[in-house]
């Protein structure tokens, strides 16, 4: 099993930050991203609920659905088609708080990889890092961009 909690104070209004998290279109614009793209279209918002999102970075290729959109205090999403590894995604999400002018970033994903014995000893663990460092770099960058 895998458990990514990433947290983080952004000096920017929580607003402007719930929107650059919710543009899944320009994910590409973070470092650790090589493209994305929206799939298909939300229910009543664009990025909202329903909406479907693909991730590329590096060799990872992820689907994930937009399971709640409560702008601008929270996004969840899960998981629903990933290669080359199969993902078994309980949630992730992003939560957002107000502090003074300043948002205060929550960040959340759990699951395992279902390759029997393998996914739990090696790919589980390598996924916590690598989504730990991930998601730490694109709250950097958003607290970095101008």
């Amino acid at each position: 099993m895998f458990s990514i909690s990433v947290e983080r104070t952004i000096d920017k209004p929580i607003e402007t930050v719930f929107e650059i998290l919710s543009d899944h279109g320009n994910y590409s614009q973070f470092k650790a991203i090589d493209a994305s793209n929206v799939l298909r279209e939300g229910n009543e918002n664009k990025n909202g609920v329903g909406a479907i999102r693909e991730i590329i970075s590096g060799d990872s290729n992820l689907h994930e659905e937009i399971v709640c959109f409560e702008p601008p205090f929270k996004l969840g999403y899960k998981v629903v088609k990933s290669s080359p590894l199969p993902y078994e995604h309980e949630f992730g999400e992003i939560l957002l708080e107000d502090r003074e002018g300043k948002t205060y970033v929550t960040w959340r994903s759990k699951g395992h990889i279902s390759i029997f014995i393998l996914g739990t000893l090696y790919f589980d663990k390598q996924i916590q890092k690598v989504g730990s460092r991930a998601f730490g770099s694109i709250l950097k960058h958003i607290d970095n961009m101008a």
